[in-house]
């Protein structure tokens, strides 16, 4: 997971012009985003979602997200297969990497993870098309 984490990190840092970084530079780095996801340091020595669960792996997909700064996410069903305590930790995860120059298309079937992200818009899609528009409270009126 390290090897995969650092060559995605230091590929998009070429990108934007950057020099690389050495693994030892690479885990100072990613210390701090580990904290994000409230992940352990251990599973960096593990292949990628190698044995990992369904809330870790999302909370790897979060910290990917951490490192690589992208302008768009695209997180599609990242509520699915979690327990409370994990949804928690993913949203306030991506919660924290939201900024104004950054935006997130959240693809969900439940309301559940509106309670922790908070949508600036909400799409109904049917048949791969956008029919409705609204805030968060379109969602709610969706689950009744």
């Amino acid at each position: 997971n390290r090897d995969f984490l650092r060559s995605s990190f230091n590929t998009a840092r070429k990108h934007r012009g950057l020099s690389e970084l050495d693994p030892i530079e690479f885990l100072e780095v990613i210390k701090s985003k580990l904290d994000i996801v409230k992940m352990e340091q251990t599973f960096l020595n593990r292949c990628v979602n190698e044995g990992f669960s369904g809330g870790e792996k999302k909370r790897n997909e979060i910290l990917q997200m951490a490192l690589l700064e992208p302008w768009v996410s695209i997180l599609d069903e990242t509520d699915s297969g979690l327990d409370i305590d994990a949804l928690r930790v993913v949203a306030s995860g991506v919660n924290k990497l939201l900024t104004s120059e950054t935006s997130i298309v959240l693809i969900t079937h439940y309301q559940r993870l509106l309670d922790y992200i908070i949508p600036s818009y909400v799409h109904v899609m049917r048949d791969g098309r956008i029919v409705k528009t609204g805030s968060k409270e379109l969602a709610l009126e969706l689950e009744k």
